[in-house]
């Protein structure tokens, strides 16, 4: 490497860690901000998915790629080798979203197709780091029409947007990459979570070996009855 190519890397490696230290330091924030809320998420998704349910995610632009990776990591799989599980980005059919878009506006692009799948107990997993894009807040209300439960996940602007979803996390940051980098680590969590109470095997809990050694000596104790005859023998008195 010359001189001269050092230099001009110099800037631009400051930059980069000035910038992942900027990340970083939001991300230690999250837990803090949406333990509680993304618990209780998983609560509802594991409740849709063991009653038969399917979890349905949408979003726009760089939402719209964290929707099709979290259905995929739930459909596919996140860590578990384990059956598939009823996941689906609306985001992917891009004949419907075409469709609906040329015949009902952009707007309408998440709403319609939740319309014809969306049931009773189904999740709808809404992203918007703004809280503003109305066709997924239009996919809110048509969840909701159907009975459905809607998580919504947002950044600092959207509490409008957090107050008209069952359950909502909010994620930090002050930038939209920032929100975004959150999001996914909530998403993964979230997928962690289910993965983990559908699929883990927990053994069954070993038996104290104080407990079972004082069973061990009460099984192996002569009873009284016994005992009595044999001092009665050695008196030389008949058993009784």
């Amino acid at each position: 490497m010359t001189p001269s190519r050092d230099r001009a890397r110099g800037p631009l490696e400051r930059q980069a860690r000035a910038t992942l230290r900027v990340a970083a330091r939001n991300l230690a924030t999250v837990e803090r901000a949406c333990a509680r809320a993304l618990a209780a998420a998983a609560e509802v998704v594991i409740a849709s998915l063991q009653g038969g349910g399917t979890v349905y995610f949408c979003g726009n632009g760089g939402s719209a790629a964290d929707a099709q990776h979290l259905a995929g990591e739930l459909s596919g799989r996140y860590l578990m080798d384990r059956p598939a599980l009823a996941a689906v980005a609306l985001t992917t059919n891009s004949s419907a979203v075409t469709a609906i878009a040329n015949d009902f506006g952009y707007d309408a692009v998440f709403a319609r197709q939740l319309e014809g799948l969306g049931a009773p107990g189904d999740v709808l997993v809404a992203i918007t780091t703004s809280g503003r894009s109305a066709s997924v807040r239009n996919a809110v209300h048509a969840a909701h029409a159907l009975g459905m439960t809607v998580v919504g996940l947002t950044g600092p602007a959207g509490r409008g947007f957090a107050a008209r979803c069952d359950l909502a996390l909010v994620a930090p940051g002050t930038a939209t990459p920032r929100i975004q980098e959150a999001h996914l680590t909530l998403g993964h969590t979230l997928c962690e979570l289910v993965e983990r109470a559908l699929f883990e095997r927990r053994p069954r809990p070993a038996r104290p070996m104080a407990r079972a050694a004082r069973r061990t000596t009460r099984t192996r104790r002569t009873p009284r009855t016994h005992r009595t005859t044999g001092r009665a023998a050695r008196r030389g008195a008949k058993p009784a």
